[in-house]
């Protein structure tokens, strides 16, 4: 009898997962009026307005296009700058490596408001305020050691005897690298991914800082609808729900590279 009921808690687990996202579904098909007025579950008077304005309105488009512009940057930049660091700390022993291995770690323990000013100021003298690049390197201090972390657990357990190999059948070390060890640990290389770009698009603090109009994120776009009748609260959900989008996608197509490093004891 039990078996028969076995489906009941995930479903319901499931259930209540999805609760959240519905009702933001359900909130941008509606007015703001009928939202704080009524409460109910599927919208009395459905409307597309809360989209077409995001998509007719170029502070918003602009938007997610600056967004996806610095976090793309920001998981290329992070990604290619921790594989040599990983493959130095997986393969070599130096004098301080362990050191220094937690060193790099507690960049990505400190929280982003405490680099805020200093990035600001630093920007600023530079004439890299309100800039895509200003954000992804500011987020690269974060993601850096995040996918030095995981690219060094995955690099760990490929054998050394393949490095070995490869040298003795005459490849040099970038050929071996690119054509033979990069594949290995593909895998890892999909986890660091998709965490530096999860972290870069959620992330308000610095993005917001360090942008002004011609650099400036969604997320800040979003904190910014506050009228003279308040906050419009369908276009915030309308906002919300395409802002889960594109993370939506990123895990879909790195879902098994995720599962396998998991499945690893890599993340």
């Amino acid at each position: 009898m039990m078996r028969r009921f076995t489906w009941l808690v995930p479903a319901i687990y499931i259930i209540f997962l999805m609760l959240p996202i519905y009702w933001l579904l359900n909130m941008s098909f509606k007015t703001t009026n009928e939202i704080l007025g009524t409460f109910s579950l599927w919208p009395q008077e459905f409307t597309l307005d809360n989209y077409r304005k995001i998509f007719t309105d170029s502070t918003w488009y602009n938007g997610y296009f600056n967004s996806l512009i610095y976090v793309v940057l920001n998981t290329v930049i992070s990604v290619t700058a921790a594989l040599p660091a990983a493959y130095a700390f997986s393969r070599y022993r130096f004098l301080g490596d362990k050191h220094l291995f937690f060193w790099l770690l507690t960049n990505r323990m400190a929280p982003p408001a405490v680099f805020a000013l200093p990035f600001f100021q630093l920007y600023s003298a530079v004439e890299l305020f309100d800039t895509h690049i200003a954000v992804a390197l500011a987020h690269a201090l974060f993601n850096i050691p995040l996918a030095v972390w995981i690219l060094e657990g995955f690099m760990s357990g490929v054998p050394r005897e393949l490095d070995d190999t490869a040298y003795v059948d005459g490849y040099s070390f970038s050929r071996f690298f690119f054509k033979i060890f990069l594949p290995t640990i593909s895998a890892g290389i999909g986890v660091a991914a998709f965490f530096c770009f999860m972290f870069s698009w959620v992330e308000l603090l610095l993005a917001k800082t360090l942008t002004s109009v011609a650099a400036k994120p969604i997320a800040a776009t979003m904190t910014r609808t506050a009228s003279t009748s308040g906050y419009e609260l369908g276009l915030l959900a309308a906002a919300g729900v395409l802002t889960i989008i594109p993370g939506a996608f990123v895990i879909y197509f790195v879902r098994n590279y995720i599962a396998k490093g998991f499945a690893l004891g890599r993340v």
